[in-house]
């Protein structure tokens, strides 16, 4: 198993769950009947969890009625209704949540876990739930994942073995505005510079508008990692503090990169983008929703290129063949010969799935099958996919898989138009999903047919694989316990919380990089938020993993 997928760091910052408003909870909440189950979780614009098909199925199989407090995927709207469930005191038996919008960290979790109101999971998992205990045993790695710093198994993460996740800053490229314009893909951040120019100046939609983008993204992918790379190791940024993100290694020692002169080169550069007009001035506030709708603007093709996972900014829908558009750019090669990206774990520690102590034993039972359920073959088609013949067929003579060492497994089918819609949980559903599953999945051959979207995904994250910076600090592999992760909790949120703010101030120009003083002030700021204690919390952990 390579480090990617290793043991995410322990130590993420705790949404604030207050000790006080879960007190009353503490004596036992009153549950619902045995054959009613309550459970929270996100819902999609068109999904309804309580009719869902796969929710059917479920109460079928386990005799059971089980009834849902939905939130959305919007992670700041959805964390925010999750610590309002709890605190209510009126919380459900079980929460299943999405890792990338709202899942428990581990602080929480033992925070939680202390005041009752979860439950430990590790009696409950074994010869009842063989598909877990299978999992377990096949990826030491998840079991680990899902063991909190105090040794409790408080809920199940998600492990989910997601090659092109694991390569998260990527440029896509309109491929046609470089044909029209008779450029090639940029390789170095001053060829970049050239490209976004020539977007913005020389109408290569040709409408006779000065209305292209150079370059755009949104809140949840920030242009900074891949954009800064080149001139010194940036990760993914975390607005809510939740991963060291502003950590390298330089010969062993950990480092706050944003107080490195090659930094601060870095932020220079996408300032100079930004100054230019070549950088969307909505890149550091809008939404997904918002870059789709620019995505697939009705004005006809604006975008020229976005610091995205994926070009699902675009909708196949477009008739004007746009979709077919967006290619990856590899990594930049920056002015000290780097050509590094970050490479970082999809899985991370925490929970997606916790049982409360609204739930009656034999309700924890249910959950835990339901669970188990889920972790199978058979039960993971269904709730991530939906129904046989509708959703997903068999795999038929001459299918090739995602990944061509695997016999095919499944293939995803194109329902008519307003059918098949409610008929999976989708992400919630992917508790365990293994390497195998992922790569056995059938897609089409063609990269550029919407039914090819997961190998377009596949060949393009091989641009980017075989070039992780040596400088990538793995704090997945770096536990941080007891009253030191609770004191780095608070100066992580803090220290990460002013990167992101300050990096976006620098770009857009509230703050002046090219100033000593306020160079020195940012300086500064870190050191009062407690920049060297972060460090050296991590740099003693760190050591005592070697």
């Amino acid at each position: 198993m390579t480090s990617r997928f290793a043991r995410a760091a322990a130590a993420g910052a705790a949404l604030a769950v207050s000790a006080g408003a879960l007190s009353a909870c503490s004596s036992g909440p009153e549950t619902s009947p045995d054959d009613v189950i309550t459970i929270f979780a996100p819902q999609g614009a068109d999904a309804d969890l309580d009719e869902n098909a796969f929710t059917k199925v479920l109460e079928e199989k386990f005799d059971v009625d089980l009834q849902f407090e939905t939130t959305t995927y919007d992670a700041a709207a959805a964390a925010e209704k999750r610590q309002v469930s709890l605190a209510s005191g009126e919380y459900p038996d079980a929460y299943m949540l999405v890792p990338w919008v709202n899942q428990f960290t581990n602080e929480e979790l033992v925070k939680l876990g202390g005041q009752g109101v979860i439950l430990p999971l590790d009696d409950l998992i074994g010869e009842d739930t063989p598909n877990i205990t299978a999992a377990f045993e096949k990826e030491p790695d998840f079991k680990e994942m899902a063991t909190s710093t105090d040794g409790t198994i408080w809920g199940l993460p998600t492990w989910n073995d997601c090659y092109h996740c694991s390569y998260g800053a990527k440029l896509w490229m309109n491929s046609a505005w470089l044909e029209t314009l008779d450029l090639e893909q940029p390789t170095t951040p001053e060829e970049l510079k050239t490209v976004l120019e020539a977007f913005k100046t020389e109408d290569p939609n040709g409408n006779g508008k000065a209305d292209e983008i150079p370059l755009t993204a949104d809140v949840g992918s920030s242009p900074l990692p891949y954009l800064m790379n080149p001139f010194v190791y940036t990760p993914l940024v975390n607005p809510q503090g939740t991963t060291p993100a502003s950590l390298g290694a330089v010969d062993g020692e950990v480092v706050l990169q944003p107080t490195r002169e090659a930094w601060r080169a870095g932020i220079t550069y996408v300032a100079s983008l930004y100054k230019d007009g070549l950088i969307d001035e909505a890149t550091f506030t809008q939404n997904g929703e918002a870059l789709s709708a620019k995505g697939n603007s009705a004005d006809g093709v604006v975008v020229g290129s976005a610091t995205v996972l994926h070009p699902g900014f675009v909708s196949a829908d477009n008739e004007d063949g746009r979709y077919e558009q967006y290619d990856a750019v590899p990594p930049l090669t920056g002015p000290n010969g780097s050509d590094t990206t970050w490479a970082g774990p999809v899985s991370a520690g925490g929970a997606t799935f916790v049982i409360t102590n609204r739930a009656s034993e034999a309700k924890q039972r249910k959950l835990m099958q339901i669970a188990d359920f889920i972790v199978s073959y058979e039960g993971h088609l269904q709730a991530e996919y939906g129904v046989e013949g509708v959703n997903w067929a068999k795999p038929e003579a001459g299918d090739v898989a995602l990944d061509e060492s695997i016999e095919p497994l499944f293939k995803t089918l194109a329902p008519p138009e307003g059918e098949g819609q409610n008929n999976s949980w989708g992400a919630i559903a992917q508790i365990y999903s293994s390497a195998e599953f992922r790569g056995g999945q059938v897609t089409a051959t063609d990269i550029y047919d919407p039914a090819g979207y997961e190998r377009r995904l596949f060949e393009a994250t091989k641009l980017y694989e075989g070039h992780e910076s040596d400088e990538a600090f793995p704090y997945w592999d770096v536990p941080v316990t007891g009253d030191t992760a609770k004191e780095l909790a608070t100066v992580q949120t803090n220290v990460e919380g002013f990167v992101v703010r300050a990096g976006a101030e620098f770009v857009t120009g509230a703050r002046d990089i090219e100033s000593d003083e306020d160079w020195a002030e940012f300086q500064q700021n870190l050191a009062e938020l407690g920049a060297e204690r972060y460090v050296e919390i991590y740099q003693e952990a760190w050591d005592a993993a070697k």
